[in-house]
């Protein structure tokens, strides 16, 4: 069952157990990484793409001075009006806009960021080569993805078990998606083939994902990403059993009580 074409609805209650549990999980810390980066090379302008509940905006926020323009988009309008609601501590522009599409003169911004949404683009060539038509010259993608799934344990325990529990139809969005885009020879062609002539940079970093319980994290994927799509379409696709298999098998792997696991993503730097 291949349903790319709904991996980047994240509807319903989705954004509310994104934000609660993913973000603190697995987010936090790389939006702290990138945000710094950003603040780093000295913009006056900068766009945020695929920025979801905020969490990178917030950290932009916080590191840019005031007089730094931050416009952060995102396809999902439940997304941004999430992120809205957390506010900032001090004035973003909010703005729908599908990053395949850019609403925005060429050459208008400084850097383009975006943390962990690239994977979700269905014509990542595409995206980059609107980057690279809004970026002045001698501007900066800046944008980071998960490295493949097997070095990002949380994740890598909520697929097996799935594929457990459903054996004959595995879910599969995990794999396909969020954690799918980590070659760097096809991110490289894909710039490429957007236009950006100077070789990328990779950066690949590690860090740990704690949790309180095993249940935090199994909630977060099940719940808080359109994987819950995927179990409930399938035959006695209950999530709620779903989400206690997963938190079973995290359990058996990292124990009761706090549980402490390795996540790994790739930073690309892409100049103008």
């Amino acid at each position: 069952m291949n349903s790319f074409g709904n991996d980047a609805r994240f509807t319903g209650s989705i954004p509310e157990l994104y934000e609660s549990h993913l973000v603190p999980l697995l987010f936090e810390p790389c939006a702290a990484d990138l945000a710094n980066r950003v603040a780093g090379r000295h913009p006056s302008r900068v766009l945020e793409a695929a920025a979801g509940t905020g969490v990178v905006t917030r950290a932009m926020a916080h590191a840019l001075p005031i007089h730094v323009d931050l416009v952060a988009t995102d396809l999902n309008q439940p997304m941004l009006d999430r992120a809205a609601a957390i506010g900032t501590s001090r004035p973003v522009k909010w703005q729908q806009a599908d990053a395949t599409r850019l609403p925005f003169d060429d050459a208008s911004f400084d850097i383009v960021v975006c943390q962990f949404g690239v994977m979700f683009f269905p014509d990542k060539a595409r995206a980059f080569s609107e980057a690279r038509r809004v970026l002045r010259h001698g501007g900066v993608l800046l944008f980071n993805v998960w490295d493949r799934i097997e070095e990002n344990e949380f994740a890598n325990t909520v697929t097996a078990a799935l594929a457990g529990l459903f054996p004959a139809d595995p879910p599969l969005f995990l794999v396909r998606t969020p954690y799918g885009y980590f070659d760097p020879e096809v991110i490289s062609r894909d710039l490429a083939d957007a236009g950006f002539s100077a070789t990328p940079r990779f950066e690949t970093i590690a860090a740990r994902s704690r949790a309180a319980s095993a249940r935090v994290p199994a909630v977060g994927f099940c719940q808080g990403t359109p994987l819950r799509s995927e179990i409930e379409a399938r035959s006695g696709g209950d999530v709620g059993d779903a989400t206690s298999a997963c938190a079973a098998a995290i359990v058996e792997r990292f124990g009761t009580g706090p549980v402490d696991a390795k996540i790994q993503a790739h930073v690309v730097i892409a100049q103008r």
